[in-house]
């Protein structure tokens, strides 16, 4: 492979992930992967001495460091509502997301109808996250625990967990599928315990 041919996938591979980030739902991973994007093309574009491609890139690179640093620094305003099972607004953010849900949760059952305590999580209004689950004894088997794509940073999980407490729950469990939720458990709390999750509140 000659140096030619190099510079050629350098600038491919630039391209590519400036693509790729406009097809992530999450802004956050969208800058993030843009960053990245930019940062090759900016290599790309001193190897070959394109100086308007190296300037609009590194443009590129300072206004997504700027608002991934906006991001970082805001603190999400969250409102927690506490709904009956899935009816009403539950089953609309439900319904809404199934296909997402079904892709989140392999093998969930998407019959609710046994949840005893369930709660809406919303930002500026809109529904982002949904919290159901069984109670007894001051313990919660969560059935589904989902948040929307763009609000996977964790911060649902951690508002939910800092203030359901006060609501007569003592411990969650889960022992639902962890294929695509080991991070997110970790981050909230929760510990292996045999074949389920537990967190104490």
């Amino acid at each position: 492979m000659d140096t030619k041919m190099i510079i050629e996938i350098v600038g491919y591979v630039g391209s590519a992930l400036v693509l790729i980030s406009f097809l992530m739902v999450s802004v956050f991973k969208l800058r993030v992967v843009n960053s990245l994007g930019s940062v090759v093309c900016v290599i790309y574009g001193l190897i070959i001495h394109a100086y308007p491609t190296v300037v609009m890139n590194l443009c590129l690179v300072a206004i997504n460091i700027y608002y991934l640093f906006k991001m970082i620094n805001t603190e999400k305003s969250y409102d927690l509502v506490r709904v009956d099972g899935d009816e009403g607004l539950t089953k609309y953010t439900i319904d809404l997301y199934k296909d997402d849900i079904a892709k989140c949760f392999p093998g969930i059952s998407m019959d609710f109808d046994r949840a005893n305590r369930g709660y809406v999580v919303c930002h500026d209004g809109k529904p982002v996250g949904v919290l159901l689950g069984i109670l007894k004894d001051h313990v919660l088997d969560i059935m589904i625990d989902y948040s929307i794509p763009q609000y996977r940073d964790f911060s649902i999980g951690q508002f939910l967990m800092s203030n359901i407490a006060s609501d007569g729950i003592d411990k969650l469990v889960y022992k639902g599928s962890d294929e695509n939720h080991k991070a997110y458990l970790r981050k909230t709390g929760f510990r292996e315990v045999g074949d389920h999750y537990e967190k104490d509140l």
